[in-house]
């Protein structure tokens, strides 16, 4: 079993998002690559603390952790680094700066490994919004997508900064009451990089990238919600040199529907009866968002009864099994009606079938609602 994030970083579960940082903070300084060369287990642990602050960091994935535990991303809307697949690069390139200024881009110290790690640059992340219909989000859907992105330029060549070598850092020492004190930063001729353009294109920007139309496939799966931000590594903005691209990240908005309402999972239906049908009783085709279905309407249906039709509604996003569709039964009273059908109702006013007698069975509208959602 995977170990619980709130274990991982030495907090309790109801800990600050203040102390949760701190706590990331403190396991990645003692366990970082470069205090630990070639320490498989260290770089394993540093690994582990990243991902449970990627999660516990996020109010939202938090919250759905804390309610499912580590089922709540096996659905496919986990965290960024899909739990397991995360690499140096994109531990350092999301959270390097929860180091500090006296670390790069990727985290790297001045004094060990031989002047520290090269910083990484990412590229800027691209923002899309995707309309689906309810449809397309209970059966979920890949959409292919044109993008206008930042790519490198084709013919653009990098040599070494001259500044920093390829360091992507430098060292500044200065003198204080304690003595001289060394910190690195950002190199400012490269911006961290480590490189330098050295040949490019015309079309090229001074950083040697060009704008380009891509499609991008986004596989949305069933049960996302309107809100929701899904991410497609790499198909954001590509940076500079042997920078990693960044993220192109997909707003999902959802389309009202004409017939059915979402609730979480649920969905409602409101069905309308004539009156002839709820005292002889018939069948009525309503919609589902798998299709259209038959239900029978027993003879004496009354007005307010609901339906639950289990399983007709939109798959939990964690897997979690399928919501229900829930059909609201509404007997509709005729407005307006000629003299004959006047007179027939006047007869009936004195029969006894036409006396209100609801019985045990017949709740109300309240014990109905209670029902619904015990």
């Amino acid at each position: 079993m995977k170990e619980d994030y709130y274990d991982i970083l030495g907090i309790s579960k109801g800990a600050s998002d203040a102390e949760i940082k701190k706590a990331y903070r403190k396991m990645a300084l003692k366990y970082h690559p470069d205090k630990n060369p070639d320490n498989t287990e260290a770089e394993e642990k540093f690994k582990k603390a990243a991902e449970a602050y990627e999660v516990l960091s996020n109010a939202d994935k938090k919250a759905r952790y804390d309610q499912f535990g580590h089922q709540a991303f096996n659905g496919g809307g986990g965290g960024g680094f899909g739990g397991g697949g995360m690499n140096m690069d994109d531990i350092f390139s999301q959270f390097g700066d929860i180091f500090g200024g006296g670390f790069g881009g990727r985290g790297g110290f001045s004094g060990f490994g031989g002047g520290g790690r090269q910083r990484v640059v990412k590229g800027s992340n691209l923002r899309i919004r995707v309309t689906l219909t309810l449809e397309e989000v209970a059966n979920g859907i890949e959409k292919k997508i044109k993008v206008k992105r930042k790519i490198q330029a084709p013919g653009t060549t990098y040599k070494t900064c001259s500044t920093c070598n390829g360091s992507g850092q430098v060292t500044r020492v200065t003198n204080t009451i304690l003595g001289r004190m060394q910190t690195a930063a950002a190199c400012p001729t490269c911006g961290g990089a480590g490189q330098s353009i050295d040949k490019k294109p015309s079309d090229a920007d001074a950083q040697g990238l060009k704008v380009s139309e891509e499609t991008v496939t986004v596989k949305i799966p069933a049960g996302v919600v309107d809100g929701m931000q899904l991410k497609v590594t790499g198909k954001g903005n590509d940076a500079p040199g042997n920078g990693i691209a960044g993220d192109l990240l997909v707003a999902i908005q959802e389309e009202d529907h004409p017939t059915l309402k979402r609730e979480g999972d649920n969905l409602h239906y409101d069905m309308y009866v004539s009156l002839p049908d709820a005292v002889l009783g018939n069948s009525k085709e309503i919609d589902t968002v798998t299709g259209k279905v038959r239900i029978k309407i027993e003879a004496g249906v009354q007005s307010g009864k609901i339906l639950r039709l289990r399983g007709k509604g939109i798959p939990s996003i964690n897997g979690y099994g399928k919501g229900d569709l829930l059909v609201h039964v509404n007997v509709w009273t005729p407005k307006t009606l000629n003299k004959k059908q006047k007179d027939f109702f006047e007869s009936m006013k004195e029969d006894e079938h036409f006396e209100p007698k609801p019985e045990s069975s017949d709740k109300s509208f309240f014990e109905k609602v209670k029902d619904m959602f015990s």
